[in-house]
């Protein structure tokens, strides 16, 4: 076998590094401070409240998308008023080194919100909503647990969230 493929036995071409990350100042971070709390809010409203001019405000945000720092806008989800009244962080045992096609899989599972590869006593945390108890047992007796690099699973059920850093009005 070539050494290269030796190296990659993927045989994927090696991943670019992602960029140096530049520094946010205390600006930038008060920018990101209050799109966390409105991600609608216009440039005019973030001008007047971190004391910059509209442009400066402009190019910051401008900034903060170009440099992957703001990755998107989205909406908060009540989800027991979006018909999904039971949440669970699952956890996950994995085979080792199926961690990408894990992901996979469980990206494609309706109600799956959240996936983190993690340390410690299990592999993977998996945040999910479903409709009913019914619908979440159905979810991990059926589907997750017959992928076949899942080991073992815990389901921990969710009787009250909050997000953090997000003000609700």
């Amino acid at each position: 076998m070539p050494e290269e493929q030796m190296a990659n036995p993927g045989g994927q071409p090696p991943a670019t590094p992602a960029p140096a990350a530049r520094p946010l100042d205390t600006i930038d971070r008060a920018i990101l401070r209050l799109l966390r709390t409105d991600g609608r809010a216009s440039i005019r409203s973030v001008a007047e409240q971190v004391h910059v001019s509209r442009a400066n405000a402009y190019a910051r945000i401008n900034r903060l998308l170009d440099d992957g720092v703001i990755r998107g806008f989205s909406a908060l989800v009540d989800q027991e008023r979006a018909g999904q009244g039971a949440s669970a962080y699952i956890t996950l045992k994995i085979v080792q080194n199926s961690w990408r096609t894990v992901r996979r899989q469980l990206t494609a599972l309706p109600g799956a919100a959240h996936i983190a590869l993690v340390s410690g006593d299990f592999d993977v945390l998996l945040l999910v909503h479903t409709k009913d108890n019914r619908e979440l047992r159905e979810l991990v007796l059926t589907r997750i647990q017959s992928i076949p690099e899942v080991l073992s699973t815990r389901t921990l059920l969710v009787f009250e969230e909050t997000d953090l850093g997000v003000e609700e009005g």
